[in-house]
């Protein structure tokens, strides 16, 4: 094309098309929105007992499995959250951040639900709050270990912080891809 003084203007480029469904997909498919779902069942921190029967520290509360045979004991974390005497502002900064981890964990599968169910979906704060999730749930974890002596007593895996490394692997796997076009941008 000419400019109005005849000099010629350099033709755009072609502009790539946009890409397929299958590379880039705006949803979470079945599979993914089935291991988000699933995550809220994997244990926040294993505690092992010793000679006692580990206990799982979930999102819902301990679960003990009985080491003696005793079968499995359980304590909900709503109830542990009402029978405490102190005020929650009072409560250790990892036991507060229980209803953080739980609630970034609901609001991720409810993100990737809505994916499936309504077909819509931001993949990108799908992936994101599992990123926080997993941050929420490491600091619960962390706070267990100091109160259950990670260190030279203990060792370091006195207690396995297991939903955080997996809801991190899940979320660099399935949205890696939609977490880095923010980082890019």
């Amino acid at each position: 094309m000419e400019e109005p003084d005849g000099a010629s203007r350099p033709a755009a480029e072609p502009t790539p098309p946009p890409a397929s469904r299958s590379e880039s997909p705006s949803i979470s498919g079945r599979v993914e929105w089935l291991l988000v779902v699933a995550l809220l069942a994997v244990p926040m921190a294993v505690v092992p007992g010793g000679d006692d029967a580990p206990t799982l520290v979930s999102l819902w509360g301990f679960v003990t499995l009985g080491g003696d045979g005793s079968g499995l004991g359980g304590y909900p974390v709503w109830a542990y959250f009402l029978d405490q005497p102190r005020p929650f502002a009072t409560l250790p900064p990892s036991i507060r951040a229980w209803p953080l981890a739980l609630g970034f964990h609901l609001l991720a599968a409810g993100s990737a639900t809505s994916g499936v169910a309504l077909g819509r979906e931001d993949r990108r704060v799908t992936g994101g709050l599992l990123v926080l999730a997993a941050a929420a749930t490491l600091w619960v974890a962390a706070g267990l270990g100091v109160r259950f002596g990670v260190g030279a007593t203990a060792g370091w895996f006195a207690v396995l912080p297991a939903s955080a490394l997996v809801t991190l692997v899940l979320a660099v796997a399935a949205y890696g891809r939609d977490l880095r076009g923010i980082a890019v941008r």
